[in-house]
């Protein structure tokens, strides 16, 4: 039997897929217009008056806002110059207003429907499994995870402990990053095979973390884990000789770009990158990886003259909110934080996707929702073990 050629075949089935598309799209454009046809002259004049007295609302609160936002952007940058010039900070250096509500009409629906765009298919997010998958495929190794979870809480909470953490610290910002109850591996929104975020952890690293991490620390890592081989022996040692290996070279290919959070980003985004990741699942350099989250945070303090103890919600403000802006709040006299609103520390689209800090507006109600969240979640199991661990 004659069969046509290949290039034909392709072009055939591709013609074939073209039209049948063209038909298919054309049935919901001619309904489409029928319905529109449909729609009468007064409603759509109605639909276009209300659309006018949206735009010129919504108009009027998108200038009052943009000033608003320029102006939290240039307090920021007057409080960040008297921080470098060593001059104290007063009350008039925020912006006490909150930030303006839009509270005009909303926008209309068309009488007319719109057509449906093309869709984006959400950038996938990699699990446990793509990174374990991935340290196997780039570096040929498997990180050592605990029997039982306990176990890596207890070395967490040697090293921390060691480095200078206290339990008080490690234990609160636990429980509030991982619900009270999370293990070493518990990721971010995971369920089923998704999750929502690369955050794993009892500190919740992403991936760009983990690289900025190991780009940043990566020496004292390899130090400790270089002092583990040398007191380990037989096959054992073996194996934490090919860990400090891995080490060795995960830690160059972090070294290897500019230590800024961009560079650790488009590294973190790769196969190369999830493979890094999988370190933070490791009994050895995980708890490491996990102690330094937070402990930046305390040395960026301490080396700007904090020197008392920051309280787990000061903590966790400069975890979640980066340790400049951090310490922006957690130096402030406590009389000014019930005046000062959270907006101060935001972008303003960052503000906007952010309700805990809408509704939380001050810096006193913000710390204090972490406080009480903290208390709460304290007492379940996972926080409990942890605070054992560190005994």
């Amino acid at each position: 039997m004659h069969h046509p050629p290949i290039r034909s075949l392709l072009l055939i089935t591709a013609l074939g897929l073209s039209l049948a598309g063209s038909s298919l799209r054309a049935a919901p454009a001619a309904s489409m217009d029928a319905m529109a046809q449909a729609v009468s002259p007064e409603a759509i004049a109605a639909y276009q008056q209300r659309l006018a007295e949206y735009k010129e609302a919504r108009a009027a609160f998108d200038a009052a806002a943009g000033a608003y936002w320029k102006d939290i952007a240039d307090k920021r940058r007057g409080r960040n110059a008297k921080r470098r010039d060593h001059v104290r900070i007063e009350l008039d250096d925020y912006v006490l207003e909150q930030p303006p509500v839009y509270t005009g009409p909303k926008r209309p629906v068309s009488p007319i429907p719109e057509p449906e765009g093309e869709r984006h298919e959400p950038k996938y997010v990699p699990v446990v499994a793509d990174l374990l998958q991935a340290a196997r495929d780039q570096f040929q190794w498997t990180p050592q995870q605990p029997a039982n979870d306990i176990d890596f809480k207890r070395a967490y909470a040697r090293f921390a402990a060691a480095s200078g953490l206290t339990r008080e610290q490690a234990v609160r910002v636990y429980a509030f990053e991982t619900g009270g109850n999370g293990r070493h591996d518990s990721q971010s929104g995971f369920k089923g095979n998704r999750a929502i975020s690369t955050a794993i952890g009892y500190n919740q690293l992403l991936t760009t973390n983990t690289v900025e991490l190991l780009a940043e620390q990566g020496p004292l890592f390899i130090r400790v884990l270089g002092e583990r081989v040398n007191q380990t022996s037989g096959p054992a040692r073996q194996a934490v000789e090919h860990k400090l290996a891995v080490l060795k070279k995960m830690v160059a290919i972090a070294r290897s770009v500019p230590d800024d959070w961009s560079a650790h980003e488009q590294i973190g985004g790769s196969q190369q990158g999830w493979a890094l990741h999988a370190m933070v699942l490791d009994i050895d350099v995980g708890p490491m990886l996990q102690t330094y989250k937070l402990l930046t945070s305390v040395l960026f303090a301490r080396a700007r003259g904090v020197t008392r103890p920051l309280t787990a919600a000061e903590l966790e403000m400069m975890n979640l909110t980066g340790d400049g802006t951090g310490f922006d709040m957690v130096t402030m006299p406590l009389e000014m934080r019930d005046q000062v609103p959270t907006a101060n520390f935001f972008g303003r689209s960052g503000y906007e996707r952010n309700p805990v800090a809408i509704r939380h507006n001050t810096v006193a109600k913000l710390l204090a929702v972490t406080d009480a969240r903290m208390d709460q979640l304290g007492n379940l199991p996972g926080a409990k073990e942890l605070a054992t661990a560190f005994n």
